[in-house]
């Protein structure tokens, strides 16, 4: 921009709403977001010719800085450590005198803050390594002054910076190399014990350090189960319990804990025989009766409930659910008809699947549970500001149902048969809505899919197994999934149920045009694509069970 166009320039002043929501993301915003400093508005200033002059010369005057090449840089990094060093020697020197060194920690931090610029070069970060600054960075993280120790954690979090390293790959593959084997995230672990968070400057280190954590993770996922047994996932749990008033370091800690559960089994493993989920199940508790107070403590409580999720996906987890009375919690919620009520559906669900879901679905039953989740089944609440959105709930309670009628023995069973007998079979008529429903969503995925191979076909493209696996997927996403469990419930109650069920089933299909071919063929390509994850004798075992379902249907 021309100088004189910039001094002509007037910003429009922000609108109080822009200026409020800088503010809330600032101090109670989405954790995603980095901590942004306060700058406070100055008013527009008319310049005269003569300060115009001013700074033109100014400007003119205003010498040239060097470029930060690799030379220069090595001069800053010995710069540096030439401050760490007499830093040092001053503290051994004079130990019960801080007066005599304070002057050398000034002069490291004030180094410190000049290293930012390096983050402008990615390219030149392998040098902080081959000179050994990762190192010496690492150490002072355990200074005894806790301002250059934070100075450091600051430092971290913008070469880190997802955004930086992705402008050089062998830049950030060195640092992140160095700052692993330099074990940062024990070292991070050991320095965040010691802040305090009521001080704004250590409650921003706090926050940086989760920046840290965060931009590793994003940038090298599989490092996960490394760093979480370096004291991160308990001082997490830590966090969460501490009983202070609920701020973005919370949020934060909520979001690095799903990011850790996310892929990694050995994480939720960890989590268990940490008491993770008793933590998580009591953290939760709090929104029984009550809704979070603001959009942050939103996302807050959705973070922990998809912990929970992600937890409840290993399956010893789900036992420790069972103990911790977890299923009583989430049929609470789902009775009071709070903001968690959405959520806890996907829980229970999770609680629920599979063979290890056995004993849940059957404490489900003893505990009334069938009370509060058919009048979900019969009506979909709508999408609140938390949890899933209708689809998904449906998709939700259809799951529990179905590892209901494929878990449950006994009494239970028989109470859960009976459920659909009840009010002239009324669940039953709900069942054949929702299968029409999803039945046409897949038709129209389906038409879609055919018309995109027709293209392909056109434009000499070979349609390979790993293309039918993506159609496949992309028919599960967009309804086949749902389809699968209300046809699969379906064959369960007019196989297993009283003769009236079947007799209505028959009914409503007639009465629609319904075909239950249609039905086979889709339980029939169910079983044939049931979860690769299970061992080959289990999938057999249950591929055999739901033919057996679809013969006597």
């Amino acid at each position: 921009m021309d100088v004189e166009e910039l001094l002509a320039y007037q910003p429009d002043k922000p609108s109080t709403k822009r200026k409020n929501a800088d503010r809330e993301k600032e101090h109670g915003g989405s954790a995603k977001h980095r901590r942004r400093w306060d700058k406070t508005e100055e008013p527009s200033v008319d310049l005269t010719q003569e300060d115009k002059d001013k700074i033109l010369q100014m400007v003119e005057e205003e010498p040239e800085t060097d470029t930060l090449d690799e030379t220069n840089m090595k001069k800053l990094l010995l710069q540096f450590e030439k401050k760490v060093y007499k830093n040092q020697e001053m503290r051994i020197k004079f130990p019960d005198h801080p007066e005599k060194f304070m002057e050398s920690e000034v002069e490291v931090n004030d180094v410190i803050s000049s290293m930012h610029v390096i983050a402008t070069v990615p390219e030149l970060y392998h040098v902080l390594v081959d000179l050994n600054t990762v190192h010496s960075l690492l150490q002072l993280l355990t200074h005894e002054n806790t301002d250059i120790s934070i100075a450091v954690v600051d430092l971290i979090q913008e070469l880190t910076d997802v955004d930086t390293l992705n402008e050089s790959e062998e830049g950030a593959t060195a640092l992140i190399d160095g700052l692993l084997e330099g074990q940062v995230v024990a070292i991070l672990m050991s320095n965040i014990e010691r802040l305090d968070e009521s001080i704004k400057e250590e409650a921003d280190g706090v926050h940086n350090t989760l920046a840290i954590i965060e931009n590793i993770l994003e940038f090298r996922p599989e490092v996960a189960a490394e760093i979480a047994q370096q004291a991160l996932l308990a001082w997490l749990f830590k966090r969460i319990k501490a009983k202070m008033p609920f701020d973005a370091n919370k949020l934060y800690s909520s979001e690095i804990l799903g990011i850790l559960l996310q892929n990694s089994d050995e994480n939720r493993q960890l989590l268990g025989e940490q008491d993770g989920i008793d933590v998580l199940l009591q953290q939760l508790a709090a929104y029984k009766r009550h809704d979070p107070s603001g959009k942050d403590e939103v996302e807050y409580m959705e973070n922990l409930f998809n912990a929970l999720c992600s937890a409840l996906m290993f399956s010893t987890n789900r036992n420790k659910f069972l103990r911790g009375e977890g299923l009583q919690l989430m049929n609470l919620m789902l009775r009071e008809k709070k903001l968690s009520r959405n959520s806890a559906i996907k829980v229970l669900n999770h609680a629920m699947l599979g063979p290890e879901g056995a004993d849940n679905c059957q404490k489900f039953i003893d505990i009334l549970g069938l009370r509060t989740v058919f009048p979900l089944f019969m009506k979909t609440p709508k999408h609140a500001k938390a949890g899933p959105a209708p689809d998904e709930l449906e998709e939700h309670t259809c799951s529990i149902v179905a590892s209901m009628l494929r878990n449950c023995t006994g009494q239970q069973r028989t109470r859960l048969l009976n459920k659909f007998t009840e009010n002239d079979h009324e669940k039953v008529e709900r069942l054949l809505e929702l299968h029409f429903k999803y039945l046409d969503k897949v038709r129209q995925c389906d038409d879609e899919i055919e018309k995109d191979k027709n293209r392909m076909r056109q434009s000499g493209q070979t349609i390979d197994e790993e293309m039918e696996d993506e159609f496949y997927l992309k028919r599960l996403d967009l309804g086949l999934f749902t389809l699968q469990l209300i046809d699969y419930v379906m064959l369960e109650i007019c196989t297993s149920g009283a003769p009236s069920l079947r007799q209505r089933v028959m009914q409503i299909l007639n009465m629609r045009g319904g075909s239950i071919k249609a039905i086979r063929n889709i339980m029939r390509e169910y079983a044939g694509n049931i979860g690769d994850a299970k061992d080959p004798e289990s999938r057999e075992a249950e591929q055999n069970r739901i033919i057996q379902l679809v013969d006597k249907f």
